[in-house]
């Protein structure tokens, strides 16, 4: 595969989970540009994939998005990630801390993941 079909199948798959993201918050896409600076037509765009995005703007959308630029730019989620995740969990009390820790063994295992933890 040339380098340019590289670069156009990195660009969709970024775009693919910018979307996500934004669809996974309840943002439209003006919202979501709103918030990263950014146009809503040039957001649709990089959603597409039709556009490559810098290295600026994806700084702007991981801010405005609340993830990392590592897990926009290669999918993989970073420690930042899931520091974030931790941080979200630390103002439960035991009650809510069950309950959410229930509903993600939950989601393992109809997702099959292994739960011997």
């Amino acid at each position: 595969m040339s380098s340019t079909g590289q670069k156009d199948k990195l660009a969709v798959e970024i775009g693919r989970r910018i979307a996500s993201r934004r669809k996974q918050l309840g943002l439209t896409q003006a919202e979501a540009a709103e918030r990263a600076d950014l146009t809503q037509q040039f957001f649709a765009s990089v959603e597409t994939g039709s556009k490559n995005i810098r290295a600026e703007s994806i700084i702007k959308v991981s801010k405005a998005l609340n993830i990392s630029t590592d897990f926009l730019l290669t999918g993989i989620v970073s420690d930042l990630d899931r520091n974030r995740l931790m941080m979200m969990l630390e103002p439960l009390d035991e009650f809510h801390f069950l309950m959410i820790e229930g509903i993600i063994q939950d989601l393992l295992r109809f997702g099959g993941y292994n739960l011997d933890v």
